[in-house]
């Protein structure tokens, strides 16, 4: 750490010997955006710490891009107007944890927050992420709930615990369960492998009915790639060959039509 006068900084700064990071924070090199966290940090006061979207791409379950950086503070704690920055006042006591260096809102706090405060499609996809993740555990989940009784969102986060599964693996896939659980059809099973005759594994689906041997695909931009459409023709008549209905959906279906979704697996289901 160096002390240098406000002379000798502007001096530095107007030579490109200095970079200003933030106001009051500067640097001898350009920064990136670990460096330029870690500068937001020295700014506020300090009891805060990474909450919300920002504390869960640290714990390794950020699934929602967010630019701007969370931050909770004590309810008695002015709230510090810097750009880029979002704060959120807790009433409930924590203890931070330090992941690389900077303090972070436990793991199963933060997911049980965001539980509570996303909107239900995106919540769901968090959950499972977090549970893929190894940060928490679904009791884990469970018994954070009862910290954030009568909180805003709480019923909602009570209801998207228990069906949180960690074998999902992209948001879309859990989005798409969640529009089949909402629609009052039955859980179908995550990543769900299906087995030759042999009981080779052969062909694993994003979801599935194993017993009525229905599968539910969620096609992506990933699937234009014209060997990924050789692979999944070849994957297409194998399944229809052996039993299995297939049914296939999009980005247009999962956000604009979710009650086709439902009629399609229902008459599939029946």
């Amino acid at each position: 750490m160096r002390t240098l006068t406000v002379k000798r900084i502007r001096l530095q700064v107007s030579r490109e010997e200095l970079v200003r990071v933030r106001r009051g924070v500067y640097a001898d090199q350009p920064c990136g955006d670990e460096e330029e966290l870690r500068a937001l940090m020295l700014c506020l006061p300090p009891e805060a710490m990474l909450t919300r979207q920002s504390a869960a791409r640290r714990h390794g379950f950020g699934v929602l891009r967010e630019d701007q950086v969370h931050v909770q503070l004590p309810a008695a704690v002015p709230r510090p107007r810097l750009p880029g920055l979002v704060v959120h006042h807790s009433v409930l006591p924590v203890q931070p944890v330090l992941v690389g260096g900077v303090p972070c809102v436990p793991a199963v706090r933060c997911a049980v927050e965001l539980a509570r405060t996303l909107r239900r499609l995106d919540a769901l996809p968090m959950l499972d992420a977090a549970i893929r993740s190894g940060a928490v555990t679904q009791d884990e989940l469970i018994a954070e709930l009862s910290a954030h009784r009568s909180l805003r969102g709480v019923r909602q986060a009570r209801e998207l615990v228990p069906l949180a599964d960690g074998r999902a693996e992209c948001r879309q896939e859990s989005q798409l369960r969640l529009v089949l659980i909402d629609g009052r059809l039955p859980p179908p099973e995550p990543q769900l492998w299906v087995h030759d005759r042999d009981g080779i594994r052969r062909y694993r689906l994003d979801l599935g009915y194993r017993e009525r041997r229905i599968g539910i695909e969620y096609d992506g931009l990933s699937h234009l790639d014209r060997e990924r459409l050789r692979h999944d023709r070849d994957r297409m008549n194998w399944l229809h060959a052996n039993g299995w209905r297939m049914r296939y959906f999009t980005d247009r279906d999962l956000y604009r039509r979710p009650a086709h979704i439902v009629a399609t697996i229902r008459a599939a289901l029946a």
